[in-house]
This record gives C-alpha cells, sequence and structure tokens, in this order.
C-alpha cells in the first residue's frame, strides 16, 4: 500500500545551501569566541588583539608573548615549541622595558594571572638603590625634579621618598593626554582608597603655563586630580627643574607627551610607559604589589611589634 505521506527528497541545490549556512554560522561562532579571547588579553591594544586572531589560526609550533605596558610578539611555524617560544619573547622584549612572558603557546593560553602583577619586581633594596645612576630606565634613580604645590610652596621629587611615587607628564594642548584622563581620575580615586599615604601621584604639565593646564581641568571635571605646578611658563618652556637649581631638557624625561613613571619607595623607576593609557586601573594590582612588598617593616620603624 503507498504511504500517504511519500519522502520527500532535498534538491541537491537546498542541501549545499544549508550546508554554507550551517558554515557561515559556525565561522561567526568561530570568530567571536576568537574576539572574545583576544579581549582577554591584559594591557595591550586593538592591534595586539587582531594580531591575536592571527595567531590562533597560524601554524604551529608557535607562541604569543606580552608585557605590562602593552608590549606584544609572536612568532609561528617554528621548528620546536622552546624556538617559537624563544622567538616570541625575544621580539616582545625588545619593544619594552618591562619583563615579558609567555601568553599562550600553540593552541594553549599559559598565562599565569597570579605571577603577573609581581612582573616589577624584583624591587631594589636600599643599599642598591643608594648605587643607581640617575635616569629614565628601570632600575634608575629618577630626576629629583622640583615643582610648586597648591600653596604656590617648592616640593621636590625626593621628599616622597617612602612612598610609590606615580609621575606623569602632559599638556592640555596634547589630545592623547586629555583623552586619557578619565583613567588617571579613576586611577586616583581607587588608589587613594586602597593605598593611602603609601601611593603619590604627581602630574605635572609641560610647555604650557599652569593656569591654562588648571583651567581646562576645571572645565573638565578634574580638577579633583593632583595636578602641580612644573614651572612651565609657555609653549617654548622646554625644561624642567631640579631641586640642586639646575635644569633638564623634558624630552630626556619624555620621549612623547604623555608619559609616565612609576616609582619605588627609593626613587627608583619601577615602571615606565610613553604614550597614553586607555585602563590604568589594570595596573591596580601592580601598584599593590609594589606597596605591599616593600612595605617597612615594623622593627625598621623602630615599632615594637603588638
Amino acid at each position: 500500500m503507498p504511504s500517504l505521506f511519500p519522502k520527500q527528497s532535498r534538491s541537491p541545490v537546498y542541501s549545499r545551501a544549508f550546508a554554507v549556512i550551517a558554515l557561515l554560522g559556525l565561522s561567526a561562532l568561530v570568530q567571536a569566541d576568537s574576539e572574545t579571547e583576544a579581549e582577554a588579553i591584559p594591557h595591550v591594544g586593538k592591534m595586539a588583539r587582531a594580531n591575536y586572531i592571527l595567531y590562533q589560526s597560524a601554524g604551529t609550533p608557535k607562541a604569543f608573548a606580552i608585557a605590562p605596558g602593552g608590549a606584544w610578539a609572536w612568532h609561528a611555524d617554528a621548528s620546536s615549541d622552546a624556538v617559537a617560544e624563544r622567538q616570541a619573547l625575544e621580539r616582545c622584549q625588545s619593544n619594552s622595558r618591562q619583563r615579558c612572558v609567555l601568553y599562550a603557546l600553540n593552541d594553549r593560553v599559559v598565562f599565569d594571572a597570579e605571577q603577573w602583577p609581581t612582573l616589577w619586581r624584583p624591587y631594589p633594596s636600599t643599599e642598591q638603590a643608594a648605587r643607581a645612576d640617575v635616569g629614565t630606565s628601570v632600575g634608575s634613580r629618577f630626576y629629583d625634579l622640583l615643582w610648586r604645590n597648591s600653596d604656590d610652596k617648592s616640593v621636590s621629587l625626593s621628599s616622597l621618598r617612602g612612598k610609590i611615587v606615580f609621575l606623569h607628564f602632559w599638556g592640555s594642548w596634547c589630545p592623547p593626554c586629555m583623552r586619557e584622563f578619565p583613567s588617571l581620575k579613576e586611577l586616583h580615586r581607587a588608589s587613594t582608597n586602597q593605598f593611602g599615604d603609601d601611593f603619590a601621584m604627581v602630574l605635572l604639565q609641560v610647555r604650557e603655563p599652569f593656569i591654562e593646564s588648571r583651567h581646562w581641568a576645571q572645565d573638565n571635571d578634574f580638577a579633583t586630580l593632583p595636578l602641580f605646578d612644573s614651572g612651565a611658563v609657555d609653549g617654548t618652556s622646554n625644561t624642567l627643574s631640579l631641586s640642586d637649581g639646575k635644569q633638564v631638557q623634558d624630552r630626556a624625561i619624555a620621549q612623547v607627551f604623555p608619559s609616565s613613571y612609576v616609582l619605588d619607595r627609593n626613587g627608583l623607576v619601577i615602571f615606565s610607559h610613553y604614550g597614553p593609557i586607555t585602563d590604568w586601573s589594570e595596573y591596580l594590582p601592580f601598584i599593590a604589589d609594589a606597596v605591599q612588598v616593600t612595605k617597612p617593616k615594623r622593627e625598621t620603624l623602630g615599632l615594637s611589634e603588638p
């Protein structure tokens, strides 16, 4: 007896169309997963994340490396895992003053989130700090700058010894500087709550009078930030004052504007970055590590244990 509901055959064209749609859907899911994985990489920008998506489809052995501050590099089609790792780290290190670490090896993320905030270590001892040369490289003693505070009194950088110091050079004439200020405001709010007197922020204007930079900050709701007068009087001012009465070229300190440094309790550079950073809150765990690891012991302060 013939079936009342004869089996319907599917045309080859329909089958191919269905297969194409399924493949496009699968491709979209894979792309979405790749973008999500790329967004998880700390500190890096859009170019690094786009390259990580390319990295995921590259040939093995391969490795992807990153550093605090946003440096990154990758190497693929290597002769071995060890070669891929070495090449990625070396390429990353050539673009960073910070220590590069492996983020991914082949198709596996090997990033150590617990180790990441400790990469500013080791922090130099007081004895090592006493022997450090003056300069801006990591491990150098930063120039003893002199500026004026809100009471129009002179303040030297060395007077902040004993604190972790965030030092920032900017100008209201500088578009990247202005775009960075919301992130700096959040860093100031969060660091004040977390670290108190163990941490200080110093924002110094360059190549413009302080009154202009302060007016811009007031007009844009940034007046609560720790803004100080570097002494620049106009757009031609290209030096900064030192506590010994000498001057230093601002470009010797800041290759571009904005530029930022983090100094340890002895005034030594533990982090530097040239250019804007989108999210300074990513550095709070690093600052927390520096604050805690270098905190003076009670016996050092002449206090007895409770």
